[in-house]
């Protein structure tokens, strides 16, 4: 059953309201001077009935947030479930064989881990400077 429009709101409802009227604004679906009018429409409403009048000629959301974009390059995090299967190892190895020498694994893959992520920053860093010049060199042609 649809909902009255004459339920009344509370500040909650204006405020997830505002963020709607928010994210079109950032969108680009009103002007300042629209954005300006209907945030005071928001502020004063007392009823659902007056929220909706605000959203009439704007599209619903499609979902509350918006999915994390990836850049081109950019690898999935792998650290953190290696260092945690290797803390595994390490007490499974430890309670099989008594030797507590196992748990150094643990700081040491978190250094290792560490060294390599910094080595492929370092050349993802070195490709784009690379590029850049390049694209520089060929403006200058």
């Amino acid at each position: 059953m649809a909902e009255s429009p004459d339920i009344r709101i509370g500040t909650t409802e204006r405020e997830e309201a505002m963020r709607r009227l928010s994210d079109h604004f950032a969108a680009g679906r009103l002007s300042v001077a629209e954005f300006d009018e209907r945030s005071a429409v928001v502020a004063a409403a007392v009823t659902r009935g007056d929220l909706t009048k605000v959203f009439t000629d704007l599209p619903e959301p499609t979902s509350d947030k918006p999915l994390p974009v990836r850049k081109t390059g950019d690898k999935p995090e792998f650290q953190g479930p290696v260092v945690g299967l290797v803390v595994i190892a390490a007490l499974v190895l430890f309670f099989t064989t008594h030797v507590w020498l196992w748990f150094l694994m643990i700081p040491a893959t978190a250094i290792l881990m560490g060294a390599f992520t910094q080595a492929g920053d370092k050349r993802r860093e070195d490709r784009r400077a690379h590029r850049r010049d390049r694209r520089q060199r060929r403006r200058e042609r």
